[in-house]
């Protein structure tokens, strides 16, 4: 029982240690020296080491060194054509370093930087913050260090994901106490719910023969699809939309719609529909590619972007889906 909170609450932390016993070590990435000296700070508060691995544009060059056993880049867009021609090239060769190297790689960028960062960050398999807190940043590093020693223990099993989705739900609902409580930025609203999500993706089979083909099927005109997600979307104008945090649906909607309407999706207007914080819609936008539900399709015109499409599978689903809804189609939801 608390009784007593102040603006500066005092936690104290168990130190994450690596195979030596000693306390993890964090490399800090980034162009602003007073950042990553806050980023270092807040890690040794909470028992980590760290390591000033300076800008991210002096990786082009020379010997990537200094890595730890979390890699952690702090990549913000401040003008409206993305990150520059270093950045991208500091970026790509620091992934391909962190997956030789096996290291966790943290990525923390804004909306605007979005689709570059996710083109661009294609061999490690990075976590992505969106504008996080302070308090986000440690919760990441966390996360990560906590999936890495589960996966030496064991090959996780589908429960042991759940758990950790369900986890990370809980944790950053402390991150945002933290933030209320230390006057820091207030938290994104409508931050979403981690549902239990399979990473085998099989559409069901039906008495139709349903997901054995695709075409067997049509998907409905891609304006009735817009139509649904114009109302669900007007749930928020009457409901805490924390109510409907779950994003995937939407995310199915959204791109159901697009392949309708031949359009191509960005990870920033896909995370943006989702209608929950972007680096929520980002974790689950990572999990349905890696699931089979979504594709990553490189831009063939642009290899710093990168779109988001429905997978075949999932067109079966979405065309059986809405071919045997009993409500008219304008009703789904």
């Amino acid at each position: 029982m608390l009784n007593d909170v102040s603006s500066q609450a005092d936690f104290s932390y168990d130190s994450a240690s690596d195979a030596a016993g000693l306390p993890a070590r964090v490399a800090i990435f980034g162009g602003d020296a007073g950042g990553r000296a806050q980023i270092a700070a807040d890690l040794g508060g909470a028992g980590f080491r760290s390591i000033d691995g300076g800008s991210v544009g002096a990786l082009i060059e020379g010997p990537i060194a200094l890595l730890g056993d979390v890699v952690m880049v702090d990549c913000p867009v401040s003008g409206p054509r993305g990150l520059d021609g270093v950045m991208l090239a500091g970026l790509a060769r620091l992934d391909m370093r962190v997956a030789r190297t096996g290291a966790k790689l943290i990525a923390a960028t804004n909306l605007a930087g979005l689709d570059d960062v996710f083109a661009v960050l294609d061999q490690s398999a990075p976590q992505i913050l969106v504008s996080p807190s302070r308090a986000e940043r440690l919760i990441a590093v966390g996360r990560v260090m906590g999936e890495a020693v589960a996966a030496r223990v064991r090959e996780m099993g589908e429960e042991d994901r759940v758990a950790l989705l369900r986890l990370s739900q809980q944790v950053e609902a402390i991150a945002h106490s933290l933030d209320r409580m230390s006057h820091t930025t207030p938290p994104s609203k409508g931050a979403g719910g981690l549902g239990e999500m399979k990473r085998d993706f099989h559409p069901q089979e039906s008495a139709h023969g349903f997901g054995e083909a695709r075409g067997q099927a049509a998907l409905p005109d891609p304006r009735m699809v817009r139509q649904i997600i114009a109302n669900r979307q007007a749930r928020g104008q009457f409901f805490d939309p924390a109510l409907f945090g779950d994003p995937a649906w939407d995310m199915l909607l959204d791109l159901t719609a697009a392949h309708g309407e031949g359009a191509q999706a960005s990870v920033t207007s896909l995370c943006i529909a989702a209608g929950v914080p972007a680096t929520t819609a980002l974790r689950w936008l990572t999990q349905m590619v890696e699931s089979g539900i979504f594709m990553r399709v490189p831009d063939p015109a642009d290899k710093r972007r990168a779109f988001i499409a429905l997978s075949d599978k999932a067109i079966t689903a979405m065309a059986g889906y809405f071919a045997q809804l009993r409500t008219p189609v304008e009703l789904a939801a």
